[in-house]
């Protein structure tokens, strides 16, 4: 097995095959005594042969811990030294656990382990394929892997699998825009799929810079500058099942407000008060939905956080509260650099920072200054509990003054516009490691600060690619304690965790075809690492879009679980109204469509919080047995029921999407929906029609989605009925739920202050708690009903679409369904009948909302009884 060899240092060339190889026979480790523990077992691990690297560890400790039947941990120590550890909080196992999955077999000479299913015995890790290296700033270890069928490592510009034939990913967060080689952020978990379509996943729970060297064998070698050999292996055993054993380390996603979900709109130019609000009122003007306004570094004095232009923004509080009573939001944007430039007592942050020394530290313990945006700036070190308190109060001041809604943190790798800092870096074995990764630059301190500069808990060396996420942990809490409610915080820096507590957008995507293709790989990636709450910049940053790409770009954009046009200054201007007419009703016609769907999409996201799921996701999480889906990236899903196909190339009308078996219902038009075609798949691509005005979204039968009619803020919609679309199985069952709260109160469902609701099309009644219902959909009726009754009392208003007989339409003009207690039961069986054209449920299950707390207390029990023809 040719696997890279362990000394590459600039002497075996990537990418292509490496011409060093391992000599023949060579042996590093050998494991010794053996010893169960209470929660696996353990052994040491001594070094046989010499080894040529600086700083080598002669024995290890390895410790094996079978945490739970689908979680394996373990762990390759120094036991002779604390080495730094990433301080992420992550479960502890209190004992073996019993029925495991997983099999691990220790190889002792040369030492290795391997871990494999207990069931068909295939083996998902071998590390005996090439010897194992552990010295001080330099750690490897190689796997074989089961397929070539490998997702994630993030952040790169990559197709959703990637390529296993001498593909080096490095790890180490920089300000780089794509497609450059290491990225704003460090993920350093796969998934592998497997021949029956199982699935398992790999974390290695580590911050240092690191190679990850993949080879067409297939195999896989993680290289690292420093930190222990800290792995998770989950074995699903399907893919979703992977992603939620991921999280259960992780963390759970954050639940973001219901505003945050509606249409973003942020430009770096919207240089004064005045042209902010003629921006919004361009918007309104021209009846484009719109929740959220931003300002880019404009806002501020000198680009200084925590100031704003007393010329330009004079009137800034007042225009963020005139947003506030037209039912807007307003987030700015705030970078981590802070401004050491004035004289004493001038700038607050600076001050208040230094007397309390909350700022990264260079060689000689004085503050680390570098430059960004204001100038020279300092860097405030978030791992210091110290740091976080004056956050907070830097924040609060300024909140004080204008009452924002959210904190856009960018720069956060941290970027630096000089090397290392203003007066250098020391010349020692952090600045330049034995050992480098394959970083933009071939520096570790390459746009960013001195690695060896000193923080609360380490070096920054260890600690470069959390920076970003301890940010975001500050931001958020911050956030909480001063305005009392659920946090918003998109971040461009992060890291595993990091949907515990903010989003993410793509960074400074170009206004190209390409970067629309790669967002969605990347929109796909970002849910399986958990950070569900993420999405380009719509039309793209960089350089001048075209009409057509942008609508384009919108259409897809309306389907990124965190939508935002943003645009550089100097560029064609993108907002939506600054296109022809065609071109804005198209983007109008997207833009309305997301908004009906926010109820449903507002319940994905209360799934990715409290069970670990995803919301965007990639065909073959729904479709795991299907290897045709595995490598699908030019699609996408929200949840298990809707497929969206953008058109993602210029000048065309048509594009070819995959089906999985079964059927899928067209959806075109918005408010109450029109399903103007049916596909009924074996499994196969299907070219479909896609003028300019439209993007192809497709409901899955089965499924029973929750919509709301749009409205031009989501303050506004959610004020309306809602209506539910049923697309049904061809034998009649169909399911949904909806979760609603008030949208912005923290830890609603913790607190059990909300409403679950679950809709059944199938044998079952339900007792519900309920909103307004205006109208209900239902697919798959292959005859015209005769009658509809509603509790039992007619529905007059329906319609039936004789052209493609599968549709009936119940306008049921705002009846209220139900009522009773929050939450849902199934109820008793009603039964099936059939009519002159098929299965018909005799009775739809009952279908009531909440949509304010004083709906509560309505009378209890409802349905929608749907009788076919010669029903009574």
């Amino acid at each position: 097995m040719g696997l890279w060899a362990t000394w590459a240092s600039g002497r075996c060339p990537c990418p292509g095959p490496p011409w060093c190889f391992f000599p023949r026979g060579y042996r590093s480790y050998r494991a010794e005594n053996v010893t169960a523990t209470a929660t696996g077992f353990t052994a040491r691990l001594r070094r046989v042969a010499a080894s040529f690297l600086p700083g080598d560890v002669g024995d290890l400790r390895l410790d094996v811990a079978m945490e739970t039947p689908t979680r394996l941990r373990f762990t390759l120590r120094d036991p002779s030294r604390q080495r730094y550890e990433v301080p992420l909080a992550t479960p502890r196992a209190s004992g073996r656990a019993a029925s495991a999955l997983y099999g691990v077999r220790v190889s002792p000479d040369p030492f290795g382990l391997l871990v494999y299913r207990q069931r068909g015995g295939r083996v998902l890790l071998n590390t005996t394929v090439a010897p194992l290296f552990f010295a001080d700033q330099f750690l490897q270890i190689s796997t074989s892997l089961p397929s070539h069928f490998i997702s994630g490592l993030g952040e790169h510009l990559t197709p959703l699998i990637l390529d296993t034939t001498w593909t080096r990913v490095t790890l180490w967060n920089r300000d780089m825009a794509p497609p450059q080689v290491n990225l704003y952020g460090s993920h350093p978990f796969y998934l592998g799929m497997e021949d029956d379509g199982s699935a398992h996943g790999v974390f290695l729970l580590n911050s240092n810079a690191m190679d990850v060297l993949l080879q067409p064998s297939p195999a896989l070698t993680w290289r690292t500058t420093g930190g222990i050999l800290d792995f998770y292996v989950f074995l699903g055993p399907d893919p979703k099942s992977v992603v939620r054993q991921y999280l259960d380390v992780v963390g759970f996603p954050f639940m973001p407000p219901y505003w945050g979900l509606g249409f973003h709109l942020c430009r770096w130019g919207y240089s004064s008060t005045d042209i902010t609000r003629q921006v919004v009122a361009n918007m309104t003007a021209a009846r484009f939905p719109l929740d959220v306004q931003w300002n880019d570094l404009d806002y501020a004095d000198a680009k200084r956080d925590f100031t704003f232009n007393k010329k330009s923004f004079k009137d800034y509080p007042e225009m963020v509260q005139d947003f506030h009573r037209r039912g807007l939001r307003y987030i700015m944007i705030v970078d981590p650099g802070i401004s050491s430039s004035g004289p004493p007592g001038t700038y607050k942050p600076y001050d208040e920072g230094l007397k309390r020394g909350v700022f990264i530290r260079n060689a000689t313990g004085q503050p680390l200054i570098g430059k960004v945006w204001p100038g020279p700036t300092a860097f405030p070190d978030f791992t210091n509990p110290e740091t976080h308190e004056w956050w907070h109060d830097m924040v609060k001041d300024f909140h004080d003054q204008v009452p924002f809604d959210g904190m856009w943190i960018d720069m956060n790798e941290p970027s630096n516009f000089v090397e290392g800092s203003q007066d250098g870096c020391p010349n020692n074995s952090l600045e330049q490691p034995p050992y480098v990764p394959g970083v933009f630059g071939g520096r570790l301190q390459g746009g960013t600060i001195c690695a060896s500069s000193q923080q609360y808990l380490s070096s920054h060396y260890n600690l470069h690619s959390l920076y970003g996420l301890t940010q975001a942990v500050a931001s958020h809490d911050a956030l909480l304690r001063v305005r009392g409610k659920r946090p918003f915080v998109i971040s461009r820096s992060t890291f595993a965790g990091h949907g515990r507590y903010a989003g993410h957008w793509t960074g400074d995507v170009g206004s190209n075809w390409e970067q629309l293709y790669y967002s969605i790989p990347e929109v796909l990636l970002f849910n399986l690492f958990g950070v569900p709450l993420v999405g380009a910049d719509i039309c793209g940053f960089a350089g001048d879009t075209s009409e057509e790409l942008c609508v384009r770009w919108t259409q897809l954009g309306a389907f990124y679980p965190f939508m935002r046009n943003h645009n550089d200054h100097g560029a064609r201007p993108q907002e939506p109204y600054a296109f022809s007419p065609a071109a804005q009703a198209a983007m109008r016609k997207a833009l309305c469509l997301r908004y009906s769907l926010l109820p449903f999409l507002y319940t994905l996201f209360h799934r990715a919080h409290s069970a670990g799921e995803t919301v965007a996701r990639p065909l073959f999480l729904e479709f795991p047995k299907d290897p045709n889906t595995w490598a699908v990236d030019r699609q996408l899903m929200w949840g298990g029921g809707l497929l969206v196909t953008p058109v993602l190339q210029p000048g065309t009308t048509k594009v070819s999407g995959y089906f999985p078996a079964g059927t899928w219902y067209s959806l075109a038009g918005v408010g109450a929906p029109l399903f103007d075609s049916t596909i009924r798949s074996k499994g196969q691509w299907i070219l479909l029609p896609a003028p300019l005005d439209t993007i192809n979204v497709h409901v899955r039968a089965g499924h029973i989605l929750p919509l709301q009619e749009p409205a031009f803020s989501t303050a506004e919609s959610r004020g309306k009925g809602m209506a539910l679309v049923v697309a049904l199985t061809p034998d009649g069952f169909a399911r949904g739920e909806l979760f609603w709260d008030d949208g912005e109160s923290w830890q609603t469902f913790e607190k059990g202050d909300y409403t679950e609701i679950l809709f059944l099309a199938t044998h079952a009644s339900a007792h519900l708690d309920g909103v307004l219902l205006e109208a209900v959909t239902v697919l798959g009726v292959t005859s015209p009903p005769r009658q509809v009754l509603a509790n039992g009392a007619l529905v007059g208003d329906f319609s039936y679409r004789n052209d493609t007989q599968v549709s009936a339409h119940l306008a049921l003009g705002g009846f209220f369904f139900g009522g009773g207690a929050a939450g849902w039961q199934l109820g008793r069986d009603l039964g099936l009948s059939r009519g002159a054209g098929g299965v018909w449920p005799q009775r739809w299950p009952s279908t009531r909302f909440v949509g304010t707390q004083e709906r509560k207390g309505l009378p209890s029990t409802g349905w929608v009884t749907v009788l076919g023809p010669g029903q009574d």
